[in-house]
């Protein structure tokens, strides 16, 4: 026990030497009973420093760490705090911000209501003047413009009545009036006389008093008119000068326009010229490259020729070195043959004679004569041996390079029969694919086309429908106006155009007679007519089946 009391620490400070404690020790001193009196409590404080002290743990720093952390919470706090306050600067202009910003947000509604407004109201003035070019162009149509024409006419018409009706009421009031108004003529008539009379005796005195001042007048008048006679000569002269002048004036501006009219005529003659010059050239130019576009062709069809002969003069180039080298083989060996004979029978017939001549004193000689002729007939026959095998691995090789030329050749030839494989087959499916692109467009055109007729004959439809109202609403008003509405009835009649002749799919066509005159044929509608059109026009296959004379 006082061991383990002497090595217990208190109040965190080290007692006793608890460092030389023993494994042992300590592998026995638990065994013991621990003095419960004995145990020191530490304070969390300081067992905390002790654990921090032990796990090295800096503590100050992170105070200053949680500290700053503190500070930004507590500033990000106030921040929060202050930011909906409205008594600070800040405040009042955030609220400024927000007050401008609604009140601009309420002008831009305010814009885009109006704009909404004026779109509207542009689309409809879009839509009014839309509808008033139409019923422009509508009223401009020839159609229309002929009614209308029919209108004007019945108009003029009942112009025309009135007139009349009123011209017969003036007749029949001015009948009455007639003898009244002749016996105020002849009252009038009669007293006229008189003053007439009065005035004729008045004018006699007069005259015998203006006679003689008459005279008088008569003098002053004969010299006045000897005065005019002088001035009327000085006024011809002047004016025949003037006439002079206005004669070589004129003869000038005659002359000036007839040298326009020459530099005009020159200068169309100079520009027919050119013009001739500018065709003979564009002739000319056409005439090059038309001769261009030949001799174009024309060298393809000689490259395509050389090529051929090429390709011809090449197989005939390897027969011919084929054959060279064939005959050359068999003339060398025909040539060896003919030496070695002419050999071995020359140095037979030299033995010969020598063994003729010296037979009794080379008996002895000739078994190594014998010997060295069949060592060199060995040895010839070897080098014959020799040469023909060389002979044979030269024909190999060249027999080789004969199979591979004639292999390249025929790769050479291959590649090109597959080319122009190729290049056929891909004109081919060219020519299919535009065969299908055009049968494919010509579809389409003739659907276009058959849509483009049904939309045309409802278009027909829609304008006779309308145009027809359009007359019946005139025609009726013009009924209740009592006006002669047969012009209108006319104008009116069914099919577009202005012919006489019947209506088909919707139009009217005109029919001309072939003579000088050229007028309109009129439409004529009878019995005949009608028979000749069953005739012609029938719809009964099996009835003109009948009628031609067929059986089946």
């Amino acid at each position: 026990m006082s061991a383990v009391s002497a090595c217990v620490v208190q109040y965190g400070r080290r007692k006793g030497s608890s460092r030389k404690v023993t494994s042992e020790e300590v592998k026995t001193e638990p065994s013991k009973m621990i003095d419960l009196r004995q145990v020191t409590v530490l304070p969390k404080s300081e067992w905390l420093r002790l654990q921090d002290s032990l796990n090295q743990v800096n503590k100050h720093q992170e105070s200053l760490v949680e500290a700053t952390k503190q500070r930004e919470a507590l500033h990000l706090r106030s921040k929060e705090v202050v930011k909906n306050w409205t008594n600070t600067i800040a405040g009042q202009r955030q609220k400024k911000l927000e007050a401008k910003k609604k009140k601009e947000e309420a002008e831009e509604e305010e814009r885009k209501t109006m704009d909404i407004e004026e779109a509207k109201f542009q689309q409809q003035k879009r839509k009014e003047a839309i509808e008033r070019a139409k019923m422009q162009l509508y009223y401009q149509t020839d159609r229309v413009k002929g009614f209308h024409s029919a209108l004007l006419l019945t108009e003029v018409l009942k112009e025309r009545e009135a007139q009349i009706e009123l011209k017969k009421r003036k007749q029949d009031a001015s009948k009455d009036v007639d003898k009244e108004v002749l016996s105020v003529i002849a009252h009038r008539e009669e007293q006229a006389l008189q003053q007439e009379q009065q005035k004729v005796l008045e004018r006699k005195q007069e005259s015998l008093a203006v006679a003689e001042s008459l005279k008088q007048q008569i003098k002053e008048h004969e010299n006045a008119r000897k005065q005019d006679i002088m001035k009327k000569r000085r006024e011809a002269e002047e004016l025949q000068q003037l006439r002079n002048l206005y004669f070589w004036e004129q003869s000038m501006q005659a002359q000036k326009k007839l040298e326009e009219k020459q530099n005009a005529m020159k200068a169309h003659e100079e520009h027919l010229a050119n013009r001739d010059i500018i065709k003979a050239i564009e002739a000319q130019m056409q005439e090059v490259e038309e001769d261009r576009q030949r001799l174009f062709a024309s060298a393809k069809e000689k490259m395509v020729k050389l090529r051929k002969e090429k390709e011809a003069e090449m197989f005939r180039e390897v027969q011919r070195h084929r054959e060279a080298i064939i005959e050359r083989l068999a003339v060398q060996r025909q040539e060896q043959t003919s030496n070695e004979e002419e050999l071995i029978s020359k140095a037979v017939a030299e033995a010969e004679a020598r063994q003729a001549q010296q037979q009794h004193e080379k008996q002895e000689k000739k078994a190594a004569m014998l010997k060295s002729i069949a060592e060199h007939r060995e040895a010839m026959r070897e080098e014959q041996e020799h040469r023909e095998q060389e002979e044979k691995m030269k024909a190999v090789e060249i027999l080789n390079a004969k199979k591979a030329a004639d292999n390249i050749f025929l790769e050479k030839q291959q590649l090109n029969a597959q080319e122009r494989k190729e290049y056929a087959k891909s004109l081919q499916d060219t020519y299919i694919h535009q065969m299908a692109e055009k049968w494919k467009q010509g579809q389409l055109m003739r659907k276009e086309q058959k849509e483009f007729m049904t939309n045309n004959v409802k278009l027909i439809a829609e304008e006779e429908n309308q145009f027809q109202q359009y007359a019946r609403h005139v025609i009726h008003t013009a009924a209740k106006a009592q006006r002669n509405i047969y012009p209108l009835q006319k104008a009116a009649r069914e099919g577009v155009g202005g012919g006489l002749g019947p209506v088909f799919g919707g139009v009217r066509p005109g029919y001309l007679v072939q003579d000088e005159s050229g007028v309109q044929m009129p439409n004529y509608i009878s019995s005949t007519t009608q028979g000749i059109k069953e005739l012609n026009e029938t719809n009964d296959i099996q009835q003109s089946k009948k009628r031609l004379g067929f059986t089946w």
